[in-house]
């Protein structure tokens, strides 16, 4: 199966660097039409500048493939909106988006302030959201639409000094779920890209043995399959350095305690049992979740659900 994008429209957030340019690049060199968002900023989110977003549309336009540069704050609704309206005023629709644009504010717990908090959760989180919004109409009147977030290792599993960042990471895996499930009458499949690469937010952060493998085009293919017409829907794809891992959200089957025994103590005493990972349930939306506990209740007391 070749994967192409010819005649579709991909709109790719902080693509001016790293990781955004390749999703860009790549999506432009398989026939995609691509706008190039990148609000210019330093890598906390200081200052802006429409030179990186002009430079990577002039490359793929170079290499022989369509774009325009945008340079929208992601947070900022309207300039979203102008984002989105100059794709549809140029080429008439927008069947891609990828929620790519990010900084990072790390200091250890004890030490972050509010502003760092506020700022980095509203890039991640608000970014994704607004442009999101935008998009959404559009996708579902074309019965069609391809989204992705970008969550993080850190998001998953955590890492010392990023509270606010991997909260924000963290957060879009939740907004990926309820979209999931919103789009799929509109044929709106919505995923979750969990890069490793070494980019200018993460290479200070590296060895030099792993900057030299943790390149962005080694992240990329899995984007493209994500935003592919055959793509999958409420996945969350790990890529780092060619490493290629989906990570599940699993809870185990736990246990029922009876209104004598719903205590801590009880709680303490079967804390191995709730914690056995044997038949371990992948929940595709909260009821059946909910639908497991109260089966357990209605059994314990002799009464048929309804």
């Amino acid at each position: 199966m070749s994967i192409r994008f010819d005649d579709r429209v991909a709109i790719v957030t902080g693509a001016g660097n790293g990781l955004g340019r390749e999703h860009a690049m790549q999506l432009a060199a398989r026939g995609a039409k691509v706008v190039v968002n990148d609000f210019g900023g330093a890598q906390d989110g200081t200052g802006g500048s429409s030179e990186p977003a002009e430079r990577v549309s002039q490359e793929i336009i170079a290499a022989g493939g369509k774009a325009i540069a945008h340079g929208a704050n992601v947070t900022n609704s309207d300039q979203v909106a102008d984002m989105v309206d100059k794709a549809m005023s140029t080429w008439g629709r927008v069947d891609i988006l990828v929620n790519n644009a990010g900084i990072l504010r790390d200091r250890a717990f004890a030490k972050m302030t509010l502003e760092d908090w506020n700022a980095v959760m509203h890039v991640h989180v608000t970014g994704a959201t607004v442009c999101t919004m935008a998009v959404w109409p559009h996708m579902k009147a074309a019965n069609y639409g391809r989204i992705v977030m970008t969550s993080s290792s850190s998001g998953l599993y955590g890492n010392f000094g990023q509270s606010n960042y991997a909260a924000a990471k963290m957060a879009v895996i939740g907004l990926m779920n309820v979209l999931h499930i919103e789009g799929a009458k509109n044929n709106i499949r919505v995923n979750t890209l969990a890069p490793g690469a070494a980019t200018r937010m993460t290479e200070e952060l590296l060895p030099p043995s792993a900057v030299a493998l943790m390149k962005p085009e080694m992240v990329t293919a899995g984007l493209l399959y994500l935003v592919s017409d055959e793509a999958p829907s409420r996945a969350i794809l790990d890529a780092t350095a060619g490493g290629f891992a989906r990570t599940y959200i699993m809870e185990t089957e736990g246990v029922f305690l009876a209104a004598d025994q719903c205590t801590p103590e009880d709680v303490a005493a079967r804390w191995e049992a709730i914690s056995d990972p044997t038949g371990q349930h992948l929940y595709e939306t909260s009821g059946p979740q909910i639908i497991k506990f109260l089966g357990k209740a209605a059994a314990s007391a002799g009464i048929k659900l309804a």
